[in-house]
């Protein structure tokens, strides 16, 4: 989930994270995956990688191995986007040097973000009071229970509030990092980053699903699965449960059922959601009219195209490519739609 949509946004090419004692691996190998392997290769300023720690020295990481960390808490505040992956323990409190060194990085404009139980340091330094946030389900409660000021949302895999931003569980952590990309090098270069890395540029939905989920029968994973798949082949077709259900080769009420279980939404919901996220590559990277974009992602009308785009995005198509445009960049034709919806 996109809150609220991306921007331009000129940030130092600088990335810190911290490490602490006892962490998990895999959220900070994540970190590190996206902005610490260079890559001359898409001909873009990529970024310069620190890995921070309260006290450098030897951390004992989850698996029973050690790691050495050579940056303090100085060099975390400086970078311009910090990243906190997790904290220790969800119920304890965050060290004081954390949190100062949270603020101090905050109040010099950098982006600050969080990935799973990492919210925590983040609500600790105040960087959340007022906001919408989010963590894992697990913690969800307890967050907003600690932090009554955060406004925590249980559902989505991330929040966007520009400066302070927050993902769900460590997967989620992916999503996040591959929409900072996106936010600061444009759709070509994270699209290109999340195939390297065997990941969707951009998922649907949220967290819900994966809340105590049942395992779908191989049989019925594999027809819905073949069914999305068709789908998104066909995106400016029309688009029926029936035609779904024919290709998964199931009742329509089966396939809904089946549907819903697996991805925790309904198909014309998911349809809906996939031609919104196919248009925003067009509004990105060419000058199409919006109409032709509407017709070219498969929504009757242009009219019909913005509600949808606007109760996902919240903003308008137009609005949301102005995002994306320099001043050299004009749009040959970008006209708002103020037909109303019928």
């Amino acid at each position: 989930m996109l809150l609220p949509p991306p921007t331009r946004r000129r940030v130092r090419p600088g990335v810190s994270v911290l490490a602490f004692d006892g962490m998990s691996p895999f959220e900070l190998g994540c970190v590190v995956e996206v902005f610490g392997i260079p890559r001359p290769e898409l001909r873009v300023p990529w970024y310069d990688l620190a890995v921070c720690a309260e006290s450098p020295a030897d951390l004992r990481v989850v698996g029973g191995f050690t790691m050495r960390v050579e940056h303090g808490l100085d060099v975390l505040a400086e970078a311009g986007t910090v990243i906190v992956p997790g904290v220790a323990d969800v119920r304890d409190e965050v060290s004081p040097r954390v949190v100062a060194a949270l603020r101090r990085a905050h109040e010099r404009g950098a982006r600050v973000v969080s990935i799973c139980s990492g919210a925590f340091a983040l609500a600790a330094a105040g960087l959340l009071d007022d906001r919408e946030a989010t963590t894992h389900w697990r913690y969800a409660g307890l967050l907003q229970q600690r932090f009554p000021r955060v406004r925590v949302d249980p559902d989505v895999l991330y929040v966007d509030g520009e400066d302070v931003l927050t993902s769900a569980g460590s997967a989620a952590g992916l999503d996040l990092l591959i929409h900072l990309v996106r936010k600061d090098h444009g759709p070509g270069v994270a699209n290109e980053v999340a195939r390297r890395l065997v990941i969707p540029p951009h998922r649907e939905g949220g967290q819900a699903q994966f809340i105590q989920a049942a395992v779908a029968p191989v049989r019925e994973g594999a027809a819905v699965t073949a069914a999305m798949a068709w789908a998104l082949d066909h995106l400016a077709e029309p688009i029926t449960i029936a035609v779904l259900a024919e290709v998964a080769r199931v009742s329509q009420r089966t396939f809904i059922r089946h549907f819903k279980r697996q991805t925790g939404t309904s198909p014309l919901r998911w349809v809906i959601s996939q031609r919104v996220a196919a248009s925003l590559t067009l509004l990105e990277s060419t000058s199409a009219p919006v109409e032709e974009i509407a017709s070219a992602v498969g929504f009757d009308s242009p009219a019909t195209f913005r509600h949808h785009f606007t109760r996902a995005m919240r903003t308008s198509p137009s609005a949301y490519r102005r995002a994306f445009r320099t001043p050299a960049e004009p749009a040959a034709s970008d006209r708002e739609i103020t037909t109303p919806i019928r």
